[in-house]
């Protein structure tokens, strides 16, 4: 394979991998602090189009980029005064609220369907991006990119390294504990919710205002319930969730490759578009039959409601 070639892969994969990487990133704070939100891939829907339509009306990605983390804010309000305010099932919180995000952001983005914005310039960083193929691959990108790492980064430090990392996992572990030595269990789930909307949000609005950048109904597709189950594949780790990102992204990129290198496969073409997907489950499966690592490393109190005054 030639050097450009493999370069220009690799760029491609981790463009692919970072909406994943942002959303799963805020998932798994949200599920550290014993809530799950299946919401995901709604509330990157409405992330998308808000992010959108307000980048084409001012013309900045930047005002577009903080619509998107507002509407995910905005989404994930919704289901956490569902779930932990009313105590309604989470599960089915999630699923509503990701039905719902769909639906209303092909509402709201009809109007935005003909239209496009201008492609967004790189940041090119100094000496690194010099590097052979691995200089475009990784130092050439637009500012999201180098956001996830950062997020990457700081989720990591925050849940292993900072006190109040430590008390969102014991909030996660035993909420009836933490309550019992002070501490506003609820609240915190609060937090950290809006916490996984926003992100979930910037990774919708990567999606519609960097990688396409065009609003089309479904243009999520599939993304969010792919950063769930990430978390899933990461053991709830944050720097597997980078891993698994590009991973899919890979996969992703390969199957487009494939379909667009004018190569003669006696395969079908929803086939190849079927891999990532395909590829998801496989690995969930598997890592699904090491069930002590899965109970090692999820919160013991994943999904299950809270009430101070139970």
């Amino acid at each position: 394979m030639q050097p450009s070639l493999l370069s220009s892969i690799l760029f491609a994969t981790v463009v692919a991998g970072t909406p994943l990487v942002i959303t799963a990133l805020g998932e798994l704070v949200t599920e550290k602090s014993g809530v799950l939100n299946l919401g995901a891939e709604g509330i990157m829907s409405m992330g998308a189009v808000a992010a959108f339509a307000v980048t084409l009306h001012t013309g900045s990605p930047l005002l577009g980029v903080l619509a998107g983390l507002g509407a995910g804010m905005a989404m994930s309000l919704i289901f956490a005064v569902a779930s932990l305010t009313f105590m309604a099932n989470q599960v089915a919180s999630g699923l509503a609220l990701s039905i719902f995000g769909v639906g209303l952001s092909a509402f709201i983005g009809k109007p935005y369907e003909s239209q496009a914005l201008p492609s967004r310039a790189t940041w090119d960083i100094p000496l690194l991006h010099r590097i052979p193929v691995l200089g475009h691959a990784f130092f050439e990108h637009q500012a999201l990119v180098y956001f996830s790492w950062i997020l990457l980064a700081a989720v990591a430090w925050f849940l292993y390294r900072s006190r109040t990392g430590l008390v969102l996992r014991a909030v996660g572990e035993a909420p009836a504990a933490a309550h019992a030595v002070g501490y506003k269990v609820v609240r915190i789930r609060y937090m950290a919710v809006l916490f996984g909307g926003a992100m979930a949000g910037i990774g919708g609005a990567f999606l519609s205002v960097f990688y396409t950048p065009l609003w089309v109904e479904g243009m999520v597709a599939g993304r969010g319930w792919i950063s769930l189950a990430l978390v899933v594949f990461a053991t709830w780790r944050p720097a597997r969730v980078l891993v698994g990102a590009y991973l899919f992204g890979g996969a992703m990129i390969t199957q487009m490759f494939v379909q667009g290198s004018g190569m003669h496969l006696s395969v079908p073409s929803q086939f190849l578009s079927a891999l990532p997907y395909a590829a998801t489950i496989i690995v969930l499966v598997l890592i699904s039959h090491n069930r002590a690592t899965i109970r090692l490393n999820s919160p013991a109190s994943l999904g299950q409601p809270f009430s101070p005054e139970a």
